[in-house]
């Protein structure tokens, strides 16, 4: 059965949809209200408040600690400043993705991980031979995200700290409502925001300060489905969803390596070993199999489509998480989508998508199945450069 957040005695007076669902073991709310709309126009033009108490969060701390994490994930944590963080991901000796999350160094010999997934058994399998403690801090620390336009104006009102120097993916600590607590410039909405991480036993006085300071600039509390949206625009991955870890993979081709899934970015092959490097420098010499690319549905054809059944166009309120086979102009099958939402501020039809090497160039015309009236059919869809939306401010 899931748990209560610190938060719940908040969002649960507040969620008048009744609309929840469990994340992590936790309840966490989908939906505020019935309809997903104002939660995301408030991430994009507002502020949208978000409780992400389920991420997984680890502590390690010791001598070794940027050694053990430099080892354990795939970028090189000893060039990590202190109170800076970074987005990352680790693998099995295979070089196949476990999970992604963040690293964030709270000190020099002091970093917190979060995760997706529960990390603690596979961080101290990993740990033996160097000189770390870790300590799971799931259940101590609360957090929410603090998505939007104007989430620095409303955290400026009720800290100490100057969040108007927090640089992104840096973190400071901060009092907020007589807390103490970190703020980390961050977020996955692909806006600007931020992340607060608190003593869960001081997890409701900081959510009130946050409500009342963000009234006047309408600030709203938001759930994963207005959260799914807009990270689709942001194009975001997402465990379980996007991409498979590979601990639970029931067959070898449902497993990822970085580059498969849109992170080779975040991998530093040429360093001290870490795990997984062998595979992925194989790999880089013979290149990946398949790349991580955006969809744009051509809408004309899409609503010709429905038009033909004297239908006007459909697509879903919230995001979609089914995967949805492609093809290239001769009907051959060259990938599948994985996940996809129609954006409210760019007015496309978006889909995230693995398809085969060749088939990824920005501007490749590939076909999209969409069922209408219970049948199948095929629609133009464009393949695109992530993300689709990228504001200025969410790095400013």
């Amino acid at each position: 059965m899931p748990i209560m957040s610190p938060f719940h005695p908040r969002t649960a007076a507040l969620c008048t949809s009744l609309l929840w669902k469990e994340w992590a073991g936790y309840y966490a709310v989908r939906s505020f209200d019935t309809v997903l709309e104002p939660e995301y126009q408030a991430i994009r033009h507002t502020a949208g408040l978000l409780d992400v108490t389920p991420l997984y969060k680890y502590e390690v701390h010791g001598q070794e600690a940027a050694a053990f994490l430099s080892w354990v994930t795939v970028r090189d944590i000893g060039k990590l400043g202190v109170r800076r963080m970074t987005y990352l991901c680790w693998c099995d000796d295979d070089g196949k993705v476990v999970d992604d999350g963040t690293v964030a160094r709270l000190d020099d010999d002091h970093f917190r991980v979060t995760a997706a997934e529960p990390a603690y058994a596979w961080l101290s399998r990993q740990a033996r031979g160097f000189d770390v403690r870790i300590t799971d801090s799931s259940r101590d620390i609360a957090a929410l995200a603090l998505q939007g336009p104007v989430s620095r104006q409303i955290l400026g009102l009720i800290t100490d700290a100057d969040v108007a120097s927090l640089r992104y993916f840096a973190i400071m600590p901060a009092c907020i409502g007589g807390t103490e607590a970190w703020i980390s410039r961050t977020g996955y909405t692909g806006d600007l925001g931020y992340e607060i991480w608190v003593p869960a036993a001081q997890a409701l006085r900081v959510w009130d300060a946050l409500i009342e300071a963000g009234r006047a600039h309408r600030i709203v509390p938001i759930g994963l489905d207005a959260l799914d949206v807009s990270r689709v625009e942001a194009g975001f991955i997402m465990n379980g969803v996007d991409y498979f870890s590979a601990n639970h993979c029931l067959v070898p081709t449902r497993k990822s390596t970085p580059s498969e899934i849109g992170l080779g970015w975040t991998v530093k092959l040429e360093r001290e070993p870490f795990v997984g490097q062998a595979a992925l420098l194989a790999e880089s010499a013979r290149g990946a199999a398949t790349a991580f690319v955006g969809l744009v549905t051509v809408w004309e054809e899409f609503e010709a489509l429905h038009a033909r059944f004297g239908l006007p166009p459909h697509v879903p309120a919230g995001a979609w998480r089914t995967p949805v086979p492609l093809y290239d102009g001769r009907g051959k099958q060259v990938g599948y989508a994985t996940s996809g939402a129609w954006s409210p501020i760019l007015k496309q039809n978006l889909a995230l998508a693995s398809v085969r090497r060749g088939s990824d160039t920005p501007g490749t015309r590939l076909e999209i199945e969409v069922t209408v009236e219970f049948a199948r059919h095929r629609v133009g869809a464009i393949v695109t450069s992530l993300p689709f939306y990228d504001p200025e401010r969410k790095k400013a």
